[in-house]
Parts: C-alpha cells; structure tokens; sequence
C-alpha cells in the first residue's frame, strides 16, 4: 500500500488531516504533520503516534524515530482542498515555472477553480495573478501577528 494513502486513510479515521509527511534521505526519520479543526495540541501528537507506531509496524514500513507535529502558523498548502479552505487568507507562493517573469508572489487567496488558483497581491492596486496548482512548487499561509 502506498505510504501516503496508509497516513491518510488512518488519520482520516482518527479525525485527523494529514497535512504532509517527511523522512530523511535514509528513511530513519518519519515526520507527519497533521491538523484537525480548532488546531492541534500534545495530546493529539502523543494519540496519533502511539496510534501509527501499530500501524506502521503491522503494515512493515520501516522508520526509525516517528515525529508527529502540527504544521504551525505557517502552514503548508499542497492539496487544492487547501486553497479552497484557506481562501481570504494571505500567503506566500513559489511557482516551478515564472509568471509574469516572476516565482514568488505575496498576496492573498481570492478563488481557486478548476485547478487554478487566484492570488491577489500585495503589491499594486487589485492586481491579481492566476496560476495552475500543477505549477506550484510550494506556498504556505503567511502567519498573522
């Protein structure tokens, strides 16, 4: 079964969002950030990892240390479902491919359609971008303080 349908199938039952998942270049390390509406705290990290250390075990994905975090105010964005969710929110975007001669852009999530993100940015008056997700290297929600 592949690795990241396990996590999300698993989490998805505990009432968790798997927000991404990291392992080190030897596969010792496996850290899993996860989220769940009103936030994460310890004692959801310490439930879901007693939770998947038997569940990687039976399933025989070898690890060496488990991690379990939220994904902080600076979450991540990769999943459309992310975009529509966060959608009026500022955030910070770096593209594979420039648009515009551009990467990176700042702005806030206005729409996402078909695939297709609209960003409003920071800079000028009402001066929107609109990128393919398939484009998008990555972007992550700018914390508010």
């Amino acid at each position: 079964m592949d690795l990241l349908v396990l996590l999300e199938t698993t989490l998805a039952g505990l009432g968790y969002e798997l927000v991404d998942m990291e392992r080190s270049g030897r596969g010792g390390l496996m850290r899993v950030f996860i989220d769940k509406p009103g936030g994460v705290n310890l004692d959801d990290c310490t439930l879901v990892s007693n939770h998947l250390s038997r569940v990687l075990t039976v399933e025989n994905v070898p690890y060496e240390r488990l991690e379990i975090s939220s994904p902080g105010l600076d979450r991540p964005l990769k999943k459309e479902r992310d975009f529509v969710r966060f959608a009026g929110q500022k955030v910070r975007v770096k593209l594979r491919v420039p648009l515009e001669g551009q990467r990176n852009f700042v702005g806030v999530l206005r729409e996402t359609r078909a695939g297709a993100v609209v960003l409003q940015l920071d800079e000028g008056e009402g001066k929107t971008v609109t990128f393919d997700l398939a484009n998008l290297d990555r972007a992550r929600l700018v914390p508010v303080l």
